[in-house]
């Protein structure tokens, strides 16, 4: 990218030229947004986050000088969907995750497609995964609404159906209302929450040693929805909750969960018709880009 202005970087995440499935990081788009339960718009997402990610390109990461875009790493655009159809569009998704050669980096679209993604890697590993899921809601209630499929219930689904671990499940930076039944049995399988407030009070580094603490050696995923930060750095989404992380703390924690096998990730939510300056779209696609070094500088 040398000699190119940041404005001038083509299409695609980082600039990417290439767009295979087999490299060793593959990112993809997922325009998914018809199971969400307020704003809607994280269909948009995708093409945000890539858009922002232009002001990543220009160096290496100031930590282990890795440089994501020079990684093994493609950009395999966005996977198909069926238009209004939730079960449908999860079958899609997890047929086209499971063509990926290398770890699948997911753009969202909303917290509903993970659970098409935890569906594909579980099935590929062959057993269940530990989760590092960074929300403002808990996601595991039993149904959206009435509907089975949605972006509240992905996790409740995720742990029904055995693709992760629930004790070695830490959610972070949950704050929003919720229903005791569901918080109760959330907990009660065994999962750890570490609400925004004790993140603020803990720390960064302390957080980061809770999490390594659950994940343990286990394979993990890792599931990041945009909305885990407080809404004065990320306004780009439709279920915005105050109290949340600050965009410097969730990059903080990120940094040091090198120790951590992550086999795969997402970054959901971002719906930009509600961002302002980009500044949302940019978070997502640092998520990105933090987690790409952090697993680059493993060599």
């Amino acid at each position: 990218m040398a000699g190119i202005p940041t404005f001038a970087t083509p299409p695609g995440f980082l600039g990417l030229g290439r767009h295979d499935r087999d490299a060793e990081f593959v990112v993809a788009g997922i325009p998914l947004d018809i199971g969400t339960t307020n704003r809607g718009g994280a269909r948009g997402g995708p093409a945000a986050i890539r858009q922002a990610s232009r002001m990543l390109v220009d160096g290496a990461h100031p930590r282990g000088w890795v440089d994501p875009a020079a990684l093994s790493l493609s950009d395999a655009g966005d996977f198909a969907i069926a238009l209004g159809d939730i079960a449908g569009s999860l079958a899609l998704i997890e047929a086209q995750a499971a063509s990926v050669g290398g770890q699948l980096l997911a753009l969202g679209g909303e917290h509903g497609i993970t659970l098409a993604l935890l569906r594909a890697l579980a099935k590929r590993t062959g057993r269940k995964l530990a989760l590092v899921h960074f929300d403002a809601h808990v996601d595991t209630w039993p149904d959206n609404f009435g509907q089975r499929y949605g972006h509240g219930s992905v996790f409740f689904h995720a742990i029904e159906e055995g693709l992760i671990e629930p004790r070695r499940t830490i959610q972070i930076g949950i704050r929003s209302p919720v229903q005791r039944a569901v918080w109760d049995w959330t907990v009660g399988r065994g999962v750890t929450i570490l609400d925004a407030e004790a993140v603020h009070e803990a720390g960064a580094a302390a957080t980061a040693r809770r999490i390594a603490e659950v994940v343990g050696d286990a394979p993990a995923y890792l599931s990041f929805d945009v909305d885990a930060l407080d809404p004065a750095f990320a306004p780009g989404t439709g279920t915005p909750e105050i109290g949340g992380l600050a965009s410097w703390q969730a990059q903080a924690i990120l940094r040091r969960l090198g120790g951590i096998g992550f086999l795969g990730m997402d970054v959901v939510e971002v719906a930009p018709a509600y961002d302002v300056a980009e500044i949302t779209a940019l978070a997502a696609a640092t998520v990105v880009w933090e987690y790409l070094a952090l697993l680059g500088a493993r060599g």
